[in-house]
């Protein structure tokens, strides 16, 4: 028995729901006659629904059918996305060109299809300066950004002074 798994002479319910390859419906039959079939038809009988009442049960080649449900597990894997959110810093004083390798950055991070948080880093007096001041420094950045993106996370103080959370637009 593999993974719970049950085949041919392995299976423990007296009657079964027998479905073929091809997806015909045998109806319920008992067990016995429904190893007969599989072994005429020179298959295997698994069984797919325990759980039902009363059990489904296919008669399939297992192990195709078994190569077949680790493709489809493989695949699924594949598609299966980690999003991972990736910091950018800038300080008050950055320079236009700095500003633009920053933006690219996180384009390139939002291409990927990674969240991207802009950190803007205040240190001394600057923490006090006027917010307006402030978030028109952070969104100096957003402006270069090429990527479409939304603003998850809207501009808000952070311990190191303000930030704000961008991912690119799903379509």
């Amino acid at each position: 028995m593999i993974r719970g798994i049950r085949i041919n002479h392995e299976i423990l319910a007296r009657e079964l729901r027998v479905l073929v390859h091809d997806g015909t419906n045998l109806g319920v039959l008992p067990t016995s006659e429904a190893l007969r079939k599989a072994e005429e038809l020179g298959l295997d009988l698994v069984e797919i629904s325990p759980t039902a009442n009363p059990p489904i049960a296919k008669i399939i080649d297992f192990g195709k059918w078994q190569y077949q449900e680790q493709k489809k597990r493989k695949d699924a894997k594949q598609k299966s996305h980690v999003q991972e959110t990736k910091n950018i810093q800038v300080k008050i004083g950055t320079g236009e060109h700095d500003l633009e390798l920053k933006a690219d950055m996180a384009s390139k991070f939002l291409k990927e299809g990674h969240r991207v948080k802009i950190d803007l880093y205040l240190r001394g007096r600057a923490k006090y300066m006027d917010k307006g001041f402030l978030k028109e420094r952070l969104e100096r950045v957003l402006k270069f950004i090429t990527e479409e993106y939304r603003i998850v996370d809207d501009i808000k103080p952070s311990p190191k002074g303000l930030m704000v959370t961008i991912e690119k637009i799903r379509k």
